[in-house]
């Protein structure tokens, strides 16, 4: 009865969040055994969690980081690295993805932020409008699986799962990602007979691969210098900043500091400077370094805008973590759950299958929900079962996310896709048809990351046993 007056609802129009929460109080008040009050006191239970302080955080520092001109900076680094690749600007666009995804956490921020620049910049090159959208979207899924991630921290709050293990889980496989969707431009590419769209400057491109080396050798120097020689940790870091801070003035480097977020982030939260929540925190403060102090770009009449822009993403969010919260409940209280996976363990016992089954499921759930929704309904019904057919719960996380951001490119309620439409003024029918050939390297990821758990498992267990 709860899932019939639940989709009613929804087909009647009403927001997922207000159907969630509608749906549990009409249930609630058809069966008198609970008074309603339960309804406002499971809500505000969903929310009153620590973990959960992480999410206004990390979506203030990618707001900092959006709308503070690095967005520019990005997009001129990765020009530089990759720009004169045949299908250069498909490329661009993958680089790009990557690296604003260590600073946003969502796909929906990669879209309209960094997307808008990306869209534009191809279509006036004479890519066609299709194409740039397509590889806008596609790489936009690269926003929640690499380091940070709004999507993991919803996920380790229900699954009870480490939320850094779940941000070191998503750096290769977001590597991985990363490399299919290029070959899939570099198809494209041969198959039009696209060359580069600029010309190769070896100053333009050494300094970009300086950037690289330097964003991979700061941390190794930083834990050599402590591990080998038991250099102090926060003086070496400290240290290391200076120097970072300095070369960055020197090289006049575009993109070395905004790059450092993830790396900033993952290193603390594997030493135990700081937690996942409080690394959020740590986010704001180095965007806020970068915007207010280093580049100064950002004034407070532009700080107390996204401040608001903050808070009202935030309301939206945690009220949908508070609506799904009582619904999932619910569908725990009257046994839904524990009926759905009893008929799953009757189906199948292979983890293999049931991986495939739940795959399946999460994409079309993700097709109809929101992500931080779906996860909260999800959690409860899937993860029972994967710890009794023996699937790591960091491994599954990754699987769930990525489903559910495949999701996100698809109607009804694909928010990537609304954004990408109003961004390059295509019908959602053109956009949803231009999309559908980047669903090869997606799915392809998903299948490996699926089946080869060791991609995703292997970085957690080696931080853990360093």
């Amino acid at each position: 009865m709860l899932k019939i007056i639940f989709l009613v609802l929804l087909s009647g129009g009403l927001p997922v969040a207000m159907a969630m929460a509608a749906a549990s109080l009409i249930y609630l008040w058809m069966n008198p055994s609970s008074p309603p009050f339960v309804v406002i006191h499971r809500m505000v239970s969903g929310i009153d969690s620590f973990p959960l302080l992480a999410v206004p955080f990390f979506i203030l520092a990618g707001n900092l980081m959006n709308t503070s001109g690095i967005t520019h900076r990005i997009y001129g680094y990765a020009l530089s690295l990759v720009g004169w690749l045949k299908g250069g600007l498909g490329h661009v666009n993958v680089v790009g993805s990557v690296v604003f995804a260590g600073m946003s956490g969502t796909a929906v921020a990669d879209a309209a932020g960094l997307g808008t620049i990306e869209v534009k910049a191809m279509t006036d090159h004479g890519y066609d409008a299709e194409f740039a959208v397509g590889v806008t979207a596609a790489s936009a899924t690269l926003g929640p699986i690499i380091p940070p991630s709004l999507p993991f921290v919803i996920y380790g709050m229900m699954a009870n799962v480490s939320v850094g293990s779940l941000f070191l889980a998503g750096i290769l496989p977001g590597g991985i990602m990363a490399l299919l969707m290029m070959l899939t431009v570099a198809y494209f590419a041969h198959k039009n007979g696209w060359g580069g769209d600029v010309l190769f400057d070896w100053r333009k491109f050494s300094k970009a691969l300086l950037e690289t080396l330097v964003v991979i050798g700061w941390p190794l120097g930083i834990w050599w210098l402590v591990t080998e020689w038991n250099a102090p940790a926060q003086i070496t870091v400290m240290a290391g900043l200076v120097v970072l801070f300095a070369a960055d003035k020197w090289f006049r480097f575009q993109a070395v500091l905004p790059i450092m977020t993830p790396v900033l982030l993952i290193g603390g939260m594997t030493t135990g400077v700081f937690t996942p929540t409080e690394g959020a925190i740590a986010a704001c403060v180095w965007a806020l370094v970068l915007g207010l102090l280093w580049y100064r770009t950002l004034n407070f009449k532009l700080f107390v805008k996204i401040c608001l822009d903050t808070v009202e993403t935030t309301a939206t969010v945690l009220f949908i973590v508070a609506a799904a919260s009582i619904f999932g409940w619910m569908l725990t209280a009257t046994g839904v759950t524990a009926a759905i996976s009893q008929w799953v363990l009757g189906v199948t016992d292979q983890p293999w299958q049931f991986l495939l089954l739940a795959n399946l499921l999460m994409l079309f759930v993700g097709c109809f929900l929101e992500p931080t929704a779906a996860i909260t309904i999800l959690v409860p019904i899937l993860l029972p079962i994967c710890l009794q057919l023996g699937i790591d719960p960091v491994h599954f996380g990754l699987v769930m996310v990525l489903n559910l951001m495949i999701g996100l490119l698809h109607p009804p309620m694909g928010m990537v896709l609304f954004v990408l439409a109003r961004v390059a003024k295509l019908s959602v029918e053109r956009t949803t048809m231009a999309i559908l050939p980047w669903l090869v390297p997606l799915l392809g990821s998903l299948l490996l990351i699926t089946y080869v758990p060791a991609i995703s498992l292997w970085l957690p267990r080696l931080m853990a046993t360093a």
